[in-house]
């Protein structure tokens, strides 16, 4: 039995700001030729560091828009978020000002907050580190509004007239997963009838760089950027930070429907698990994500051999991309062999906390137009990652259900279930 069209939720707009790809129709381009944006890093000297390529996006404030107020007073994480909102409900097609603001809510999910605005006013207000006490006269005025990560909810909301819920999601790198099904449970539970939810994440700054160094997380592949990120590849070793956005309307079916709204997809299904295990580490049997994934697909009442796609976290560290294969086969069974999987981090890096959002862009877009995006710069597959895992090329093929998955520091296991709102049932 299905739930009720006022309890199903499904997106209407869509918003990316990606590497290598401003836009959401750029964004798509960019997956399905298999283009990879990731570079020496060009924010600052990298040469200091064992990881010194990222992907990043080549964004200007005022060319997107901004006023010189918002940019003043914003990180630039928060300005991706107002700027690729704003795509979003445009995309949407909502009239605003004819919805009630109090029926409207916005969640942002973010794993660092502002990080990039943090460092700059550190070198600024320290004279580039060189006095202990920092002078604050020189900092931003509006300098609070970066060490709150709530500001990011607080400009998204402004930007697009929200007085209804809003909060900010930060569960490390599954916040852009989170962000959006806590946004589809607010929904469901009554509390408002639209929400513009999505995740944001600005981290490519030394002090991130170093952190990552320290426990050898990304790739010291620097010779050879555009190849670095090679997720489920025998030859990975590492992943390639990266930064960017995705912002979607998510609204009631029946409310969708009542405009003639296009629907990309209804957030089926989602649940979240921990391992309470390490801060890093992740068991090798998967057994966690598999729980989150298990419990998406029962919510979206969706048999495991439904799913068309898996649009996998695959950071391309050996020990996650063996977790999440490992939590494929105990979630799908055998039909975990006959489905593709697919890391698009291959092409835009892992932005932290946004990468989840992103990837859930890539899922509905995939679904809207029948294509797998490509795992670039798999050549030789792991034989421990032994599933279908849509090497170099894009692949025409029906899309009625997509999985999402992340995981993240601190233990964090998260699944997304994407269907056609017209899909049958169980």
């Amino acid at each position: 039995m299905s739930r009720p069209d006022d309890r199903r939720v499904v997106i209407t707009g869509i918003g990316v700001t990606a590497p290598g790809a401003i836009g959401t129709k750029n964004f798509w381009q960019l997956l399905t030729d298999g283009r990879t944006a990731t570079r020496r890093i060009s924010f600052f000297d990298p040469s200091p560091f064992r990881s010194q390529i990222a992907a990043e996006v080549d964004f200007d404030a005022e060319l997107a828009g901004l006023t010189p107020q918002e940019i003043r007073r914003t990180d630039r994480a928060a300005q991706f978020a107002i700027v690729t909102a704003r795509e979003a409900v445009e995309d949407s097609g909502l009239d605003l000002g004819a919805l009630d603001p109090a029926r409207t809510g916005v969640t942002i999910g973010s794993a660092v907050g502002a990080t990039t605005g943090l460092d700059q006013e550190y070198r600024t207000v320290s004279d580039g580190g060189r006095l202990d006490v920092v002078d604050g006269t020189y900092a931003v005025p509006h300098l609070y509004n970066f060490l709150v990560p709530s500001s990011f909810a607080t400009e998204v909301a402004w930007a697009v007239g929200a007085e209804g819920p809003s909060t900010v999601v930060s569960t490390g790198c599954t916040s852009g997963l989170d962000a959006v099904g806590y946004a589809a449970e607010v929904i469901r539970d009554g509390l408002a009838d639209v929400m513009v939810a999505g995740a944001t994440d600005a981290p490519i700054s030394p002090i991130t760089v170093a952190c990552f160094d320290a426990i050898k997380a990304t790739t010291a592949r620097n010779d050879d950027p555009e190849h670095a990120s090679r997720p489920f590849d025998a030859s990975r070793n590492g992943f390639v930070l990266g930064e960017g956005c995705a912002v979607f309307v998510l609204e009631r079916l029946d409310h969708a429907r009542a405009r003639g709204a296009h629907v990309y997809a209804e957030v089926a299904g989602y649940a979240t698990r921990s391992n309470a295990f390490h801060m890093t580490g992740l068991r090798p049997d998967g057994r966690e994500m598999a729980e989150a994934i298990r419990v998406a697909l029962d919510e979206a009442r969706l048999d495991a051999d439904r799913v068309d796609y898996v649009n996998a976290h695959g950071s391309g560290t050996k020990q996650n991309d063996r977790h999440e294969t490992a939590a494929f086969k105990a979630s799908l069974g055998e039909h975990a062999y006959r489905t593709p999987v697919s890391s698009i981090k291959s092409m835009v890096g892992h932005s932290l906390g946004a990468i989840g959002s992103i990837e859930i862009a890539a899922s509905a877009l995939a679904m809207e137009h029948h294509v797998v995006p490509p795992t670039a710069n798999l050549h030789t597959p792991d034989p421990e990652c032994d599933l279908d895992y849509v090497p170099l090329t894009a692949r025409d093929q029906l899309v009625d259900a997509v999985l999402s998955v992340g995981s993240g520091f601190g233990g964090f296991q998260s699944a997304v279930v994407l269907a056609r709102p017209e899909r049958s049932v169980r």
